[in-house]
């Protein structure tokens, strides 16, 4: 404002060109001529700089077709705005509607959008999923979602083999808790011997939020010598043979549902008989998953037992209360594996990485004043590479 003054005193001076004027002063002509303007027009308050917002909006929705959206909206609580725009074209051709994301900042505006409650989701798994090359590399295991029975829920566990298909066990439950799961694969280990691996979903009781996805049921099979394996979320074709399967036991035994628990289980059972021994299988050349299938070399040892590490890894013990005595300090690894055999592997000055059995944990880095910190959640870092 300063410079438009000096330039108006000097206007109004009338003793320099506008042309050398606006030259002084560092401008344009147009620029000099507009100052002019504003002061005859408004004085020197009329200088100011003027809001840029268009007057009107030549692009602004109607109040009807704004009102006719949210009217519809509310009849369809649970349509969206591609389905609702979709709808209003249908019926109203000749109505120029909004796009589908201009209706949904009408819907949010009108307050008839409820955002998301943001889920925790369990970490990221770091291993690979294995090929099932043979029998008993790979199981898989999850539940095939609850219904009614009689007055109860009916949650079955299923386990199969990853190559021939074979259905290890398929038991009714009550609720998908770690125990009675934990003791469905117990049995399942004795009678069949254990896998390298078990493959499953993200939830509970094979997964949770704590560092690396572990649980106790994950915990426990580490100590057994079996490595959990679990799919991307959202992806359950990464386990698409189980649940393939799952498909073909809703149909024989689930629609409907039986009067009991225990005639459900006797339904569970035959389905099983029928689907190993009898069904042929595409997938293994029409042969049945019973002839193909063999019991695991590995039995089932009578005790859990610590993880096993290389030779150059610091291995510590976990504290009941989760934390890790570390280079004279505590150090908070997590609850769930209080008690628990930790691997520390040198990969730098520094730094380290933590591991449970094949599970990996994170980095352990030496920060200001020799104080360490846990980064959970990133890449894996080969030692050759630090």
């Amino acid at each position: 404002m300063d410079q438009r003054e000096q330039f108006i005193r000097r206007f109004l001076a009338n003793d320099t060109p506008m042309s050398v004027l606006c030259s002084d002063f560092g401008i344009s002509r147009k620029t000099g001529y507009k100052w002019a303007q504003r002061f005859v027009d408004g004085g020197l308050p009329n200088l100011v700089d003027r809001s840029r917002a268009p007057h009107t909006i030549a692009h602004a929705i109607d109040e009807a077709v704004a009102q006719r959206i949210v009217e519809l909206r509310q009849r369809h609580p649970f349509w969206g705005p591609k389905k609702l725009r979709a709808w209003l074209i249908d019926r109203e051709p000749a109505q120029l509607w909004p796009a589908a994301s201009t209706i949904g900042i009408i819907l949010n505006r009108s307050g008839l959008v409820i955002p998301r409650r943001r889920r925790r989701r369990t970490p990221m798994a770091n291993q690979p999923l294995a090929a099932c090359t043979a029998p008993n590399i790979t199981w898989c295991a999850d539940f095939k979602g609850c219904f009614r029975v009689g007055k109860r829920y009916c949650h079955p566990l299923t386990i199969t083999d990853g190559y021939s298909r074979f259905l290890l066990r398929c038991e009714a439950m009550d609720g998908e808790r770690c125990e009675p799961v934990r003791r469905a694969f117990e049995v399942t280990f004795r009678e069949h011997g254990l896998p390298l691996r078990v493959r499953t979903d993200n939830g509970s009781p094979f997964a949770t939020r704590a560092v690396g996805g572990l649980s106790r049921l994950s915990v426990w099979w580490i100590k057994l010598g079996v490595t959990p394996e679990r799919i991307q979320p959202g992806k359950p074709q990464q386990n698409g043979r189980h649940e393939r399967m799952h498909r073909t036991l809703k149909q024989e035994t689930t629609r409907p549902a039986k009067s009991s628990v225990l005639a459900q289980q006797d339904a569970f059972d035959r389905f099983r008989q029928s689907f190993n021994h009898e069904r042929p299988h595409e997938a293994l050349g029409q042969r049945t998953p019973a002839s193909v299938y063999e019991h695991s070399s590995r039995p089932m040892p009578t005790e859990p037992h610590d993880p096993e590490y290389p030779a150059d890894f610091e291995i510590r013990r976990v504290r009941k209360d989760g934390r890790m005595a570390w280079r004279g300090g505590l150090l908070c690894v997590a609850d769930i594996l209080a008690n628990e055999a930790i691997g520390v592997e040198p990969i730098a000055d520094g730094r380290w990485q933590l591991w449970f059995g094949p599970i990996y944990l994170g980095i352990l880095q030496e920060g200001a004043k020799g104080k360490h910190t846990m980064i959970k959640n990133l890449p894996v870092t080969k030692a050759v590479d630090a």
